[in-house]
């Protein structure tokens, strides 16, 4: 049977409100990403000679390093290592530690009661609401950005208040146009820097003036940090639990699937308050049963040796100084960013003497189906597209060529701004 026929059964009537209820599957819009992917495979099947250049993946292009490779290979041989994982093991939880201090610069993380390992730090984004929203709870998080603590806040019965991110405050929230009565009601605040989709940096003195702002009106800061390390030009990494004070209002989320090529892996650490990572973990050892061993040990090698990602942040420094320098020169107003693997920038409104775009994915999908060039629309606060510098290119005489043929492709078109 076809999906529309079960729609005429009692399965039809019996979803969950939260997935759409008795109308779930009957939704007939097409969301941002379904429509990309459209406009690729028809871009593909128009122009089958023509490469299609990928800027809009937001996953790293390369795989993991051979040592970490090795490792689970060896890891994976024994046979202690083939249990249920549950909550992690502690050869993992101490290496994140000695990790956030190597890297961060964060003191007195204790790996026993302050750190515990996650299949990745999405899952964490979804369970960590059910430690705290009950129905007509609220959450904080910022647009653009992502939406998986939201939806789940959701998904509870809470609601969800949105700060726009502008170019104007650097890409960072004003806290102080965030309403009384929505700090006051508010349970948690979701935070993310390096920034996706922005590719903003947070300061030192932001995250100080968060904790001020957190412990005012009593709110849970979740830091989502997988390109904390993934930092260019000077800029050193940095973590909120290095701020005085951030341990008492929150915790922050580590994935290896940035920094260390390890996307499909899935292992990351939520570390910070004690109370929170207790919580956590009791509502993940009911969701999960923890990741494979031989991956934790894997990567509790990988967090050994922080010059991997470090040689990661020097490829994409050069991808970002190449992109930037070609899109200024069609007219963009491209600005390198200190941090993570993504490029933001204004859609123009249009092209001299060709179509006009009332919005970025307008302009999105005019670069995938014209000049099979993929980014991703962001409209949220601004019309933005986000170009991604984990484009494949395998060296650096391949990357420029990369950057030459997009060059090419848009050289002879005018944009209007």
């Amino acid at each position: 049977m076809s999906i529309e026929q079960y729609q005429d059964t009692f399965i039809q009537r019996q979803f969950a409100d939260r997935i759409g209820g008795a109308n779930y599957g009957k939704d007939t819009a097409i969301y941002k990403f379904e429509k990309i992917k459209r406009a690729k495979a028809a871009a593909r099947k128009d122009f089958p000679d023509i490469e299609l250049i990928d800027m809009g993946v937001g996953e790293p292009d390369e795989m993991a390093d051979a040592g970490i490779v090795a490792k689970l290979a060896e890891e994976a041989a024994k046979p202690e290592n083939r249990g249920y994982a549950d909550n992690g093991i502690p050869e993992f939880k101490e290496a994140a530690s000695r990790y956030l201090k190597e890297v961060f610069g964060v003191e007195g993380i204790d790996p026993a009661t302050e750190i515990v390992h996650s299949i990745g730090s999405k899952p964490a984004l979804a369970m960590l609401p059910s430690c705290f929203i009950n129905p007509g709870d609220l959450a904080i998080l910022t647009v653009p950005g992502y939406p998986v603590l939201g939806t789940h806040t959701k998904y509870l019965g809470g609601e969800v208040y949105h700060v726009p991110l502008t170019e104007e405050n650097q890409f960072l929230p004003d806290l102080s146009s965030i309403p009384e009565e929505v700090a006051a009601k508010a349970k948690l605040i979701y935070l993310n820097y390096p920034n996706n989709p922005t590719g903003a940096s947070a300061t030192k003195e932001f995250f100080i003036e968060v904790v001020a702002w957190a412990k005012k009106y009593d709110i849970v800061v979740v830091h989502d940090a997988p390109y904390a390390a993934l930092t260019y030009d000077g800029l050193k990494p940095l973590s909120f639990l290095s701020v005085p004070g951030a341990k008492e209002v929150g915790v922050e989320l580590h994935s290896l699937s940035k920094s260390y090529n390890m996307t499909g892996w899935r292992i990351g650490f939520v570390a910070g308050n004690p109370l929170i990572v207790k919580a956590f973990s009791d509502v993940k050892d009911n969701n999960d049963s923890g990741q494979f061993i031989a991956i934790q040990k894997a990567a509790a090698y990988g967090l050994s040796k922080p010059e991997i990602t470090e040689k990661i942040a020097e490829k994409y420094s050069r991808r970002h100084n190449l992109l930037v320098e070609a899109l200024n020169e069609l007219g963009f107003k491209a600005k390198k960013p200190q941090g993570s693997f993504f490029l933001y920038v204004e859609a123009p409104q249009g092209v001299e003497g060709g179509p006009s775009f009332a919005s970025a994915e307008e302009f999105s999908q005019y670069l995938i189906c014209e000049k099979l060039i993929s980014t991703v629309p962001w409209d949220d606060a601004g019309h933005y597209v986000r170009f991604s510098v984990t484009f494949a290119a395998n060296g650096i005489e391949a990357e420029k060529q990369v950057i030459e043929e997009i060059k090419r492709r848009l050289g002879g078109v005018k944009f209007v701004f």
